[in-house]
């Protein structure tokens, strides 16, 4: 074979390798564009979650600057889209009082949420011995001597969202539920088996940033 046939035997090769390469970009444009379409028709609304119920075993700031808390809230999470599923792939919950964590996160397990479907979680938040600010411990010790004492139950985390087979990227998710916790002759609780826990209904529509 002549030089001049391998030449032209390479030109045709790399002009192959051309209209394969540009193949399959104008196949990814196409299909990119596609979802970004489908994504902007849909659009996403993101789920709405409701504080349930308190149970308080344990609310003790007897130790100056110091909280020991034990609850168990009940949540539910609704997903109010029609065509598009929800992943949680992480997400935690604590418990603050005066935009001050004074439980230790707990995780919930990962899930799927289908089109329209309900999820209740119902997880135990506690903390031991939790240092609390000089200030906080002050207000605190009012609340409880008023009766009525404002926590608020947190969700922190990460999703993703599913349409047909595209799932997205990672979204951080932030839900704040507040809950009024009264104590002595104010607490409108009802008291659970003889542990001395007291449970507190509370459905309150919790606010949600994606």
């Amino acid at each position: 074979m002549s030089v001049k046939e391998c030449n032209h035997h390479k030109g045709k090769k790399h002009k192959r390798f051309r209209k394969i390469f540009w193949g399959i970009i104008i196949f990814l444009f196409i299909v990119l564009v596609t979802i970004l379409i489908i994504w902007a028709v849909l659009k996403p609304s993101k789920p709405s979650f409701i504080l349930q119920d308190v149970t308080v075993y344990a609310f003790n700031a007897t130790v100056p600057n110091f909280l020991t808390s034990n609850f168990q809230v009940t949540v539910s999470s609704r997903n109010p889209n029609d065509k598009i599923g929800i992943y949680y792939d992480r997400l935690d919950s604590y418990v603050t009082y005066r935009s001050q964590q004074i439980t230790y996160r707990t995780a919930i397990p990962p899930s799927y949420q289908g089109h329209k479907e309900v999820d209740v979680w119902s997880p135990f938040v506690y903390g031991t011995n939790v240092p609390v600010a000089p200030y906080n411990s002050v207000a605190l010790s009012q609340d409880q001597d008023n009766g009525n004492v404002l926590v608020v139950v947190k969700f922190d985390g990460r999703v993703r969202w599913k349409v047909g087979a595209f799932i997205s990227g990672h979204y951080h998710i932030f839900v704040r539920c507040p809950a009024f916790i009264t104590f002595g002759p104010r607490s409108n609780g009802i008291s659970v088996g003889d542990s001395g826990a007291v449970k507190y209904q509370i459905v309150q529509r919790c606010t949600v940033s994606v």
